[in-house]
């Protein structure tokens, strides 16, 4: 694949250069590009579509660049390449840090507020986490034989979530929300990639899925659940500065969490990683904690209402 990108550069008027790959489908172009390959043509169009709607809405996107002969993409080999200026910003290193927190909960939300636009001219595929637990997760889970999340705590999970899920605001996500595809600079928000993932769902979707991945990204000083918790109550303050909660949004948040993790259980155990799974399940059990202990405070000495 680097032999390829190479070749086709000078379409975009770009001499020879440093290419090194970034992750599976993104390569780094003398640190001041991206190209993005695609094996699905129609996924590459409705991407730049939503990067163009949100270019245009100053959402701070990747600015795609058009080949000297003025296309948005190029095919080579069965593969879709389109190059997009590389935005400035790194991943976060210090996931404890509750303004950061506060900072992605706002930015989270921002980018809700820009993908309701998008929803009004491209199509998206419309998805439920209700569906998925009645669907894959159930079976992937029965297939392990019911060893790594049991049936007792799937159907409660299932219970809690199916409670009042059909009030739950559905808008187009982002669905893939961590630091690595929210980028900051200097503390501040500074850009957002990779829409691969983006459908229509329960819009707190990304906040759970935002907070609950820093559990399985903190490795070296795993979070207590003190830490966690502070994290927690900053990211959906910043995200209500912009966008407000429904009370039963606030009340579905930790069930959502669960359920995610149980997702991603399911999906590691279909992909044969038991390690993974396990870790996962681990994840699903630390946020029951939390929220059974904050179940068991007293009101007066809450410091984080949202785990109630």
């Amino acid at each position: 694949m680097k032999e390829t990108i190479e070749e086709i550069l000078h379409l975009w008027g770009i001499g020879k250069s440093r290419v090194s790959q970034i992750y599976s489908s993104a390569w780094e172009i003398d640190h001041d590009y991206v190209i993005k390959v695609y094996d699905d043509r129609e996924q590459l169009e409705r991407n730049i579509r939503i990067m163009t709607i949100l270019w245009d809405c100053g959402i701070p996107v990747a600015e795609i660049l058009p080949t000297k002969a003025g296309e948005k993409y190029i095919a080579r080999k069965g593969h879709y390449f389109f190059l997009s200026k590389k935005l400035q910003g790194t991943r976060v290193s210090d996931l404890k840090d509750e303004k950061i927190a506060w900072e992605m909960g706002r930015a989270i939300a921002q980018l809700h507020r820009a993908f309701r636009i998008c929803e009004t001219k491209v199509e998206f595929r419309d998805n439920s986490l209700l569906a998925e637990m009645k669907g894959w997760i159930r079976e992937n889970l029965a297939k392990d034989g019911w060893n790594t999340v049991s049936r007792a705590e799937y159907a409660n999970a299932l219970e809690r979530l199916e409670q009042g899920y059909d009030s739950l605001p559905r808008q187009l996500i982002h669905r893939d929300v961590h630091y690595e595809n929210f980028l900051f600079y200097e503390g501040r928000l500074s850009g957002y990639i990779d829409f691969d993932l983006s459908q229509r769902n329960i819009r707190i979707f990304d906040l759970g899925y935002f907070l609950a991945g820093l559990l399985a990204e903190e490795l070296r000083e795993p979070f207590t659940k003190e830490e966690w918790s502070k994290d927690v109550e900053a990211a959906i303050a910043g995200y209500e500065s912009v966008e407000k909660l429904s009370a039963r949004e606030r009340a579905a948040i930790p069930c959502v969490m669960e359920c995610i993790e149980i997702l991603f259980a399911a999906y590691f155990i279909g992909m044969g990683d038991a390690e993974c799974a396990r870790s996962a399940c681990g994840i699903f059990h630390f946020i029951q904690g939390c929220e059974s202990d904050m179940d068991n405070r007293e009101p007066d000495a809450l410091d984080c209402q949202v785990l109630l």
